[in-house]
C-alpha cells in the first residue's frame, strides 16, 4: 500500500525546476510534515439530469453505470459518453462515488491527536459531500460548498477500514455566479465567450492533521524599509488553551540542521475554532524578491500546546515592495516598466500551464496577466521561483446584481485567502470591462460595492495594487480614482491610429480613447499622478481585433506599436494574447508545446 502511486509525502524536497514533477504534488502553497492519500483516478459516475439523487438518497445506495477519471470536468465526462447534454444549456447535476482503504498512517497510535482531512483542490460550482452516507461539513460549516476556484476541506470522524465518498456536484449557467469567460444565460458561447469547464477540475486527497494545528494558508506582507516581515496566520483549534507560535526562516536552500536567519516565539491563548493572527519577524539584511533576482526564504511555523505538541507547516515567501508613486511604478524603490501578455489558461493541465509560463519568460514579459480565470495555484509558487509578476482578477459574474455582488465578494475572500503567501502576485482586478458591473456609470449601488472592496483590500492586503474596474469606466469619487492603475484597452490594427490613441491617452482625454469613457462618477482631472497601463492591446490574428495572422508579420506589427509605446509617458502595457483559445486565433506561443511563434524576446522593452 504504501508504495501506491496516490501515496506521498507533502515534505519532500522540491526537485530543480527543469526535473520538477507535479504529478502527484498538492495544489496549494504550504506543505505539512506529514504523508497524504491523493484520490484521484476512476470514480463511478453518473448524471442525475431530473436533480432526484437527494431526495432518492443516492449516498446511501446507488447504482452507477458509468466511470470518470477524476480530475476532469463535467463537460470532458459527458463528451466521452457521447451523452445526450453533453453541451448543457441550463443546469447540471453529476454524482461521484469510490471507496478507498484507511490508509496505514490513518490507523497510527497517534489518531487520537489528529483528524482525516479530505480536501479539495477545487470543486463546484456547488459540493455536497457524504462519507459512509453521512453528510460532510466544511471546515467553515457549509453544508453545501459554494464556488469552483479554491480548495475546502472537511474534517472526518474515525475512518472505518473500508470507506465510501460520494460527492454531487451542480453548475448552472447562472449570471450571477463568478464564471470569467464561461459561457451563461447572458453571454452566450462564441468568439471571448468559452465553453464551461467546471465540477471535479482539481485534486482530492486525505492526509491526517492535527487537532490542534494551523491552516493551510499564510499571508505575508513586508515593508522593506524595516527589515520587517509580518506574517498572517490562521489556527485551527479543538482544545482550547495556551499555545505558542515559533517562526523560523531559513535560506530557501539551507541545508537540515542549519540555523535560522530569523526566528521568534509568541504565546496565545486559543478558543475553540479559528483565528486569524499577524506575527512580525524581522529579517535582517534581507534579499528582495524581483523577476531578476527571485529570492525566496523558507518559513517553518509550529503550533505548541503546553505539553509539547507540535503542528507545522512549512511554505516559501519573498520580500518585495510593489507601489505607485504618480505616473511611475516602482519595485524595491527600483521604476520598472510593465512588459505584460494576457493569459487565458482554459483548462489547460499545470504541464502546460508550466511550457506556457517559461515561454512567456522568453519572449521578455516581466507580468502576466491571468485573465479572470480560476486557474491551477501552482502557477503562483512557479512564478514565485522563476520571477514572474503576476496580475489576478476575480472571475466576474454576468449581470449586476445584489447577488452577482454577494458572489463577488465571497469569491474574492476565498482567493485572497489563499494567494497571500506569493511575492509573484502584484496586481488584482476587481472587474474587467464591466462584466457583472454593467450599470457602474448610474448605479450607486454598484459604484458603492466596487469602492468599498478597493478600500478593504488597500486596509488589509497592501502589498497589492487594485484595478477597479478594468479597459474602462474607472471610478471616480470626489476627483479620487478608486483605483491604483488607470488602464485602458486598445484595439487597433493601424499604426496612425494606434498613434493617436496613445496620444490622446497621455494628454488625458480620457472620454475618447477607448470603447467607453475611461472614468465614471465624479469628474477626473488626469494630471499624470496615477501610472497609466494599456492593460489590452494588439490581439493581431483574431477576426474581431484584425491585423496581420502570419505569424511573421505579426511580429512585425508588435515591434512598431510596442517601440510606440516606449515614447510615451505610459508605465506598462499588456499584449493580448499568450495562446489561442477556442476561437481567440491570436495566440504567440503553442498551446501544446510551449513552443514560441515569434522571435524571443519579442515584448520585452528596448
Amino acid at each position: 500500500m504504501r508504495n501506491h502511486t496516490n501515496y506521498g509525502s507533502s515534505k519532500s524536497r522540491e526537485a530543480p525546476l527543469e526535473k520538477e514533477s507535479f504529478q502527484d504534488d498538492l495544489p496549494r502553497a504550504v506543505i505539512r510534515p506529514n504523508e497524504y492519500l491523493l484520490l484521484d483516478g476512476e470514480w463511478k459516475f453518473a448524471v442525475d439530469p431530473n436533480d432526484r439523487g437527494v431526495a432518492e438518497n443516492w449516498f446511501v445506495q446507488h447504482t452507477f453505470t458509468q466511470t470518470a477519471h477524476w480530475p476532469g470536468s463535467v463537460e470532458q465526462h459527458l463528451a466521452g459518453f457521447q451523452q445526450e447534454g453533453s453541451s448543457w444549456k441550463d443546469k447540471i447535476v453529476v454524482w461521484y462515488e469510490r471507496e478507498f482503504r484507511r490508509p496505514e498512517y490513518a490507523s497510527s497510535d497517534e489518531e487520537s491527536a489528529t483528524i482525516p482531512q479530505l480536501t479539495f483542490g477545487a470543486c463546484g460550482y456547488e459540493t455536497q459531500v457524504w462519507l459512509n452516507g453521512s453528510p460532510l461539513a466544511t471546515i467553515e460549516g457549509e453544508q453545501i460548498h459554494v464556488g469552483e476556484y479554491t480548495s475546502f476541506s472537511y474534517e472526518l470522524e474515525m475512518l472505518r477500514p473500508v470507506n465510501r465518498l460520494t460527492v454531487r456536484v451542480a453548475s448552472s449557467m447562472d449570471a450571477d455566479i463568478p464564471r470569467g469567460k464561461q459561457e451563461s444565460h447572458v453571454y452566450k458561447r462564441g468568439g471571448i465567450w468559452y465553453q464551461t469547464f467546471t465540477g471535479a477540475v482539481r485534486s482530492i486527497w486525505l492526509e491526517n492533521v492535527e487537532r490542534n494545528r494551523l491552516r493551510s494558508r499564510v499571508g505575508v506582507v513586508s515593508i522593506i524599509e524595516d527589515n520587517l516581515v509580518r506574517f498572517t496566520l490562521t489556527t485551527r483549534i479543538h482544545d482550547p488553551g495556551l499555545y505558542k507560535i515559533k517562526l523560523s526562516v531559513f535560506l530557501p536552500d539551507s541545508a537540515k540542521g542549519e540555523n535560522p536567519v530569523a526566528e521568534d516565539e509568541f504565546p496565545l491563548m486559543l478558543e475553540a475554532g479559528q483565528k486569524s493572527q499577524r506575527l512580525v519577524l524581522d529579517v535582517a539584511d534581507a534579499l528582495l524578491w524581483s523577476p531578476e533576482n527571485p529570492n525566496q526564504y523558507r518559513l517553518v511555523a509550529q503550533l505548541v500546546n503546553e505539553q509539547g505538541a507540535i503542528s507545522e507547516i512549512e511554505t516559501k515567501f519573498g520580500l518585495r515592495k510593489f507601489e505607485a508613486r504618480g505616473s511611475h511604478l516602482y519595485l524595491n524603490n527600483q521604476q520598472i516598466y510593465l512588459d505584460g501578455i494576457l493569459y487565458q489558461p482554459g483548462n489547460a493541465t499545470y504541464d502546460q500551464i508550466k511550457r506556457h509560463l517559461l515561454a512567456m519568460k522568453e519572449l521578455g514579459c516581466n507580468l502576466v496577466r491571468i485573465h479572470i480565470a480560476g486557474v491551477d495555484p501552482r502557477i503562483y509558487k512557479l512564478a514565485d521561483k522563476i520571477g514572474m509578476l503576476l496580475w489576478v482578477e476575480v472571475p466576474s459574474p454576468h449581470q449586476s446584481t445584489l447577488k452577482s455582488r454577494e458572489n463577488h465578494q465571497a469569491e474574492l475572500m476565498r482567493m485572497l485567502a489563499l494567494i497571500g503567501t506569493h511575492p509573484s502576485v502584484v496586481i488584482w482586478s476587481l472587474y474587467n470591462e464591466d462584466w457583472g458591473a454593467q450599470d457602474i456609470a448610474y448605479n450607486q449601488d454598484t459604484r458603492k460595492y466596487i469602492i468599498d472592496m478597493y478600500h478593504y483590500m488597500q486596509l488589509a492586503f497592501p502589498q497589492f495594487l487594485v484595478v477597479d474596474n478594468d479597459g474602462w469606466q474607472h471610478i471616480s469619487l470626489e476627483g479620487r480614482l478608486k483605483s491604483d492603475l488607470l488602464t485602458a484597452h486598445l484595439y487597433t490594427p493601424d499604426l496612425a491610429h494606434w498613434q493617436w490613441m496613445l496620444d490622446e491617452l497621455t494628454k488625458g482625454n480620457l472620454d475618447t480613447v477607448a470603447a467607453f469613457p475611461l472614468v465614471v462618477g465624479d469628474p477626473f482631472f488626469y494630471r499624470k499622478q496615477v501610472p497609466l497601463v494599456v492593460s489590452e492591446w494588439g490581439g493581431f490574428g483574431f477576426e474581431n481585433y484584425g491585423g496581420p495572422a502570419d505569424d511573421a508579420d505579426r511580429a512585425t506589427q508588435i515591434t512598431l506599436f510596442k517601440k510606440e509605446l516606449g515614447k510615451r509617458s505610459v508605465a506598462g502595457d499588456v499584449y493580448t494574447q499568450a495562446t489561442n483559445i477556442e476561437n481567440e486565433r491570436n495566440g504567440l506561443i503553442d498551446f501544446e508545446t510551449g513552443a514560441l511563434k515569434v522571435p524571443a524576446g519579442l515584448l520585452a522593452s528596448k
